[in-house]
């Protein structure tokens, strides 16, 4: 597999092949039901991650909601 470079909130990651947002939210050991992520600039749905591919040079900023009263 080949690598690409993603650059994840504000740090550039290397990561190996082709993935999908889903798996790199995995890959990233966060909690997926308390996230947001956007690509490039556009929030993407959580019902899209699995359908949309990461590519080398894609700008990806994640967000953690923090609940609290």
């Amino acid at each position: 597999m080949s690598e690409i470079l993603i650059t994840l909130n504000g740090e550039q990651l290397p990561i190996e092949g082709k993935i999908d947002l889903e798996t790199l939210v995995g890959q990233l050991e966060l909690p997926a039901k308390r996230l947001a992520v956007e690509m490039n600039g556009i929030v993407v749905r959580r019902a899209n991650w699995p359908q949309t591919p990461v590519s080398d040079g894609d700008r990806i900023e994640v967000v953690h909601f923090v609940g609290g009263g």
